[in-house]
């Protein structure tokens, strides 16, 4: 005869599970074999990274089982989950504070190394009018778009929200395809001074978040196909336009600050 487990209160205590340490090894391995790829080409990166998005699927796997069809994401857990995505995308935001406070460090008082000018001499910045205010576009029509599927969950027009979602992530690659044929044709590199440096950290990272935020969106999408999501609880597609929001957001400020402000 088997017991039946039951608590006294309305809060998940999650279960054992392996995937938060082997994704922290896998996690470690994509740093140590990113920075020998830097040095010299190595082949542990293509090992690493698929081991890296197989345990990411099968955590988002157990959650969603957890979530759906479990029912272990009561109100409370839900407004757990709502404050530690708050505090994440906090975090995320004092993150890009230091690319900008070293950015404007660099920028407003130049030191004699690099000239006294900014942008240094030798360095020819983008042209902000061109490709960058392409992308500003497309991130602002995406938030645009995330909006509208968020409302049409919300109304339970869920053909709307399918249409709005997939453009959405259109939009997010195209971005991310922009972005890499702007980095393709760059006149400068991440080693031409402290310009190079903080214009590719900077921009690399938030296009780095463009991507994990469309993988999130696709992973949204799914659960929209599959009727994963109601009218009234639908955190896993909240969280994921919060996070794009955020995106959106971020890019403003890179686009005034390093694309127009130094042209």
């Amino acid at each position: 005869m088997t017991k039946t487990l039951i608590h006294n209160h309305m809060f998940h205590l999650v279960s054992l599970s392996p995937w938060p340490i082997i994704i922290s090894f896998s996690l470690f391995n994509n740093l140590i074999s990113t920075i020998m790829w830097f040095h010299k080409m190595n082949y542990l990166i293509l090992i690493s990274l698929p081991c890296t998005i197989l345990c990411m699927y099968l955590w988002w796997r157990d959650i969603l089982r957890e979530s759906t069809y479990q029912g272990f994401h009561t109100y409370f857990v839900y407004l757990g989950l709502r404050l530690g995505m708050i505090l994440f995308i906090i975090s995320e935001i004092f993150f890009f504070i230091s690319f900008f406070w070293a950015y404007f460090h660099s920028s407003l008082a130049p030191a004699m190394e690099i000239g006294q000018l900014w942008p240094p001499m030798g360095i020819t910045p983008f042209n902000p009018y061109d490709i960058p205010l392409l992308n500003t576009i497309i991130l602002v029509s995406s938030g645009l778009s995330i909006t509208w599927t968020h409302h049409a969950i919300i109304n339970k027009n869920f053909k709307e929200s399918y249409m709005s979602l997939i453009m959405t992530i259109m939009l997010g690659f195209y971005f991310s395809i922009l972005q890499f044929f702007e980095y393709y044709e760059s006149p400068f590199t991440i080693s031409d001074s402290i310009y190079g440096s903080s214009f590719f950290i900077a921009t690399g990272f938030h296009g780095i978040h463009v991507i994990i935020g469309t993988s999130f969106l696709l992973i949204s999408l799914y659960r929209l196909v599959n009727l994963h999501f109601s009218s009234y609880h639908h955190f896993g597609f909240e969280a994921a336009a919060w996070y794009w929001h955020f995106v959106d957001v971020i890019w403003l400020f890179l686009y005034i600050s390093i694309y127009w402000w130094s042209y």
